[in-house]
């Protein structure tokens, strides 16, 4: 016996199974700062990684199952790089291939009886923070355009809420590292404790605007621990007060100091 379910029950049952799957996983953060476009991911992996580069000055973040979004970033340099050998590298654009994902992720959350647990962010730096374009996809296939910044997977709307009031396109680099990890630290944690969040667990990548070429470059190592940790130990010596000075001897070694103890 055949059981007849309505396309509204069907399509919520979809949406509630990719969502429940892309909740599992930790935040993506996408924001602006004055040099192009940061990438913050919490992923202890360093070899599948939720953030990668799709053309010259276009990124790429997602969350959810690391297999179906994979395929779908292969998906988009493939048709990037044909884009760019048919016609110009300029003609390569983040808002063709939003509008490329978003018709794949529709047609596959109708058509097919599993919807892809996915949520991508298509990034593109521009010449100047207000060309900066940040479009989000969901499982659904739809797209949103994005103003300064967007938070994927995971607790994302209280991690959105910490950099809703914080968030500043004339940030630095660092000031715009440490804001992202503040805010994915702030859920999480024990009684609702902010969590410490140390460069091993993070991924992190930017889109420099003043970079000639291929703008994407990944952060790693001391890079990133050096930006995390801006004030060095140096500048915390500097601050502790100088011993007081010896008064002065009548010049026998003993109390000129010239010989060891």
């Amino acid at each position: 016996m055949q059981f007849y379910a309505s396309p509204e029950q069907i399509m919520r049952d979809r949406s509630e199974y990719a969502r429940k799957g892309i909740a599992r996983g930790r935040s993506v953060v996408v924001l602006t700062y004055e040099q192009g476009v940061l990438f913050v991911a919490e992923n202890v992996s360093t070899t599948l990684h939720k953030v990668s580069e799709i053309y010259d000055r276009i990124g790429f973040a997602a969350v959810g199952r690391y297999n179906e979004f994979e395929n779908l970033r292969s998906a988009g340099v493939r048709m990037a790089d044909m884009r760019g050998y048919s016609y110009d590298r300029r003609d390569v654009t983040g808002r063709a291939l939003a509008s490329a994902y978003a018709q794949t992720l529709g047609n596959l959350f109708g058509e097919s009886g599993k919807p892809l647990e996915v949520e991508i962010c298509i990034a593109e730096v521009g010449a100047s923070p207000a060309d900066d374009q940040l479009y989000r996809l969901t499982y659904d296939g739809s797209v949103q355009d994005e103003p300064g910044f967007l938070v994927m997977g995971g607790q994302a709307d209280a991690v959105a809420t910490v950099l809703k009031d914080r968030h500043s396109e004339a940030h630095s680099l660092g000031q715009a590292l440490t804001l992202a990890v503040e805010a994915l630290g702030s859920v999480g944690g024990e009684g609702g404790a902010t969590r410490q969040i140390s460069a091993d667990q993070l991924e992190v990548a930017v889109l420099e605007r003043a970079r000639r070429g291929r703008a994407f470059r990944r952060i790693t190592g001391n890079a990133l621990k050096a930006l995390l940790a801006p004030a060095p130990a140096a500048a915390a010596a500097a601050d502790e007060p100088e011993p007081a000075a010896e008064p002065a001897g009548d010049g026998t070694p003993e109390e000129s100091g010239d010989t060891e103890s």
